[in-house]
């Protein structure tokens, strides 16, 4: 009796302690939504001020020794005013009081930018019964991203969570896998053994007998014994355990842990002070972004259910700075050298019968490769820039048959390849006039004059070639191949170097690779190969020397506003100019910048950059310089500096932008 009155009065205390903190925690939801309590963002402080100087030793004073543009010598110290003298004294304290600016300036690097930022939790939200799940929002030019959440459970909301997850693995646990677990398999030996003992006597021979036979022999197939003594109840209850596992998960566990898209999932054991998370998220950079605003949201959960929607947070600001802004535009121009005449050559696989000459559109591939030649004497018609003068075609052989049999038949093909596509340029021909509105008129004479469109009106001469025997393709086909031996390929080599092609010929015919170079290359041999002769309308002099975009170079100044720095260097590079420079700088490829920069005149983006550089090197003076020059000849620096982190670092350390009677 007595060790029964002390578990119901463990059991009252504990209840006690559940409505206890129940309630607390009720408390403290009525405060949070009375005071409208919210998480925060802030901005980490930042750590640039020098270590602090040990007790005992003389305070360090830095100073540095530039010139202005007139010559003239100044002294900087790190310094600061002192508030109420209004002196500006050396010195080595850090301020370390809480930030509150909600906005920094960010410089992209490699074309990515680091976004740093704290998310604050205050005391008064945390509770072991509740999970905060918070929702950073990253917002950049029209488009909004939700980063990775911040997650603070509770101890006893994860106790809740594992205790779910542990009853359902005990339902699992339950779900019988082998079948035969609900067949009474003792009543069933005992049957058989009494009954049909010819079938028990299976039980120990591994002899195999099929289901037909086993049904042949007692009436009864093994499948219906089997199901006869298997309990159906416990059958249907397992079937149904496993077709209700989704719904007894969610039944067990209300809240499942959260693996996905999680940035910090902690556990807080217990109430304290703000909890502070530093967050960092990198995102790259893009054509005209400038700044990026990240805020925040979320809501408490208790278990599945939530209790309170966290308000947004006002926004945090960051401010990009890139030196894609410092790219020289300028166009860029290069001399050429304009030529009156031009050729170019286009080849075609026309395929011919053995010893014909006539072309036959429907023959192997000839459709498709006409197709191209004519695509190809369309376009050179109605070039704007170049006329077409006159056509040479050369059409060639393979191998079989006698040289000057073949060197017949090649000039026959070309003559015929000159006959059809001249018809089809008369075709063009006509069509251009119709769209141009050009129509003929009669003189007194008899004479025709075609009056309109200077298009594809010239006329166009045909020059027709024998080609031969196409012994230079046959020799780049073997010689590639990848099915023939290097064996069989030394043999074919030493029966070229024959001077006589017949009987070269002649010899492969009792090789063994004969025929498949015949099936596989001979047709792709007897090919037709044109010659386009152009010249530059209304030009007469043969060559002309003019300017005109350098469209490569441009093209990279292009990517350096894309922010495409590596596809920059591919066009810049070869110039090795300020914008290469500008394109190194952006990659933190620093001494290829320096090594370009320091051979430029030192005009304000020069002297900006070069800061920058001497900057990232540590070397201050330098850097101070020329960030000074840079403002003395273009005072749009002063306010660039404090976009820079390098520059601004500069900046607030030797107080650079004072008053004129302040620089001594």
């Amino acid at each position: 009796m007595g060790r029964t009155l002390n578990r119901l009065a463990v059991l009252l205390l504990l209840g006690i302690l559940v409505l206890s903190g129940s309630c607390a925690s009720r408390r403290k939801l009525q405060t949070v939504q009375r005071e409208h309590t919210a998480a925060a963002l802030r901005l980490p402080a930042r750590m640039e001020a020098p270590p602090a100087v040990r007790v005992g030793t003389a305070p360090r004073r830095d100073t540095l020794r530039v010139t202005d543009l007139d010559g003239r010598e100044m002294i900087i110290m790190q310094a600061v005013r002192d508030e109420q003298t209004g002196e500006m004294v050396a010195t080595e304290l850090l301020d370390a009081a809480m930030v509150t600016a909600r906005f920094r300036n960010v410089a992209e690097r490699h074309g990515r930018i680091d976004l740093e930022f704290q998310v604050v939790v205050p005391g008064q939200m945390q509770d072991s019964r509740w999970q905060l799940r918070l929702h950073p929002d990253l917002f950049v030019l029209e488009d909004s991203l939700r980063l990775e959440d911040v997650v603070i459970t509770g101890a006893e909301y994860r106790k809740a969570q594992l205790r779910g997850y542990e009853q359902y693995a005990k339902f699992l646990g339950k779900i019988v896998t082998d079948t035969l677990a609900f067949v009474d398999l003792r009543n069933l030996e005992i049957f058989l053994e009494r009954n049909i003992p010819q079938v028990y006597a299976l039980k120990t021979d591994t002899t195999f007998v099929s289901d037909e036979v086993f049904a042949s022999y007692f009436g009864v197939s093994e499948q219906e014994a089997v199901e006869h003594y298997t309990n159906k109840f416990l059958r249907h209850r397992n079937e149904w355990r496993k077709a209700n596992r989704e719904r007894m998960f969610r039944k067990y566990i209300k809240a499942p842990l959260l693996t996905d898209g999680i940035r910090l999932d902690t556990v807080i054991v217990g109430q304290g002070g703000e909890l502070i998370y530093n967050y960092v998220q990198t995102i790259t950079t893009r054509p005209r972004l400038r700044r990026a605003d990240i805020k925040l949201c979320g809501e408490i959960y208790e278990q599945d259910r939530r209790l309170y929607t966290i308000p947004q947070s006002d926004a945090l600001t960051f401010y990009i700075s890139s030196v894609a802004a410092f790219v020289d535009g300028t166009p860029r121009y290069r001399t050429v050298i304009l030529s009156r005449n031009l050729e170019t050559t286009a080849t075609g696989n026309i395929d011919f019968r053995t010893g014909r000459a006539d072309i036959e559109e429907r023959l192997g591939s000839n459709a498709r490769e006409i197709r191209f030649i004519k695509e190809n004497l369309r376009n050179l018609l109605l070039n704007e820039t170049y006329e077409l003068d006159s056509i040479t075609i050369a059409a060639f052989a393979s191998p079989e048959g006698t040289v000057s049999s073949n060197n017949a038949l090649t000039f026959k093909r070309s003559r015929a390849a000159a006959d059809y596509f001249n018809r089809y340029i008369q075709y063009v021909r006509d069509s251009v006039r119709r769209e141009d509105g050009a129509f003929i008129s009669v003189g007194v004479d008899g004479r025709e004059s075609i009056h309109g469109s200077g298009r594809a009106s010239a006329d166009i001469r045909f020059l027709s070639r024998s080609g031969g025997e196409n012994w230079l393709a046959l020799d780049d086909f073997v010689r590639t191949d990848s099915l023939l031996t290097e064996s069989q390929k030394a043999d074919y080599f030493r029966m070229a170097q024959l001077p006589d092609a017949d009987e070269r010929e002649k010899r492969m015919r009792s090789e063994s690779w004969y025929k498949y170079l015949t099936e596989r290359y001979y047709p792709r041999l007897r090919t037709v190969r044109f010659n386009f002769a152009l010249s530059r309308r209304g030009m007469i002099k043969d060559t002309v020397h003019t300017t005109e975009l350098d469209s490569a170079y441009m093209r990279g100044v292009e990517a350096i506003r894309d922010h495409d720095y590596e596809q920059a260097l591919t066009w810049l590079a070869p110039y090795q100019d300020y914008n290469t420079a500008v394109a190194y700088v952006a990659l933190d490829r620093n001494a290829s910048a320096m090594a370009i920069l320091d051979s430029q005149p030192r005009t304000a983006p020069v002297n900006y950059m070069l800061a920058l550089l001497h900057a990232r090197a540590g070397d201050e003076q330098n850097a101070v310089q020329h960030y000074l020059d840079a403002c003395g000849q273009d005072r749009s620096y002063v306010s660039r500096g404090n976009l820079d982190p390098e520059i601004s670092a500069l900046i607030r350390k030797y107080d650079l932008h004072k008053e004129p009677d302040e620089v001594y």
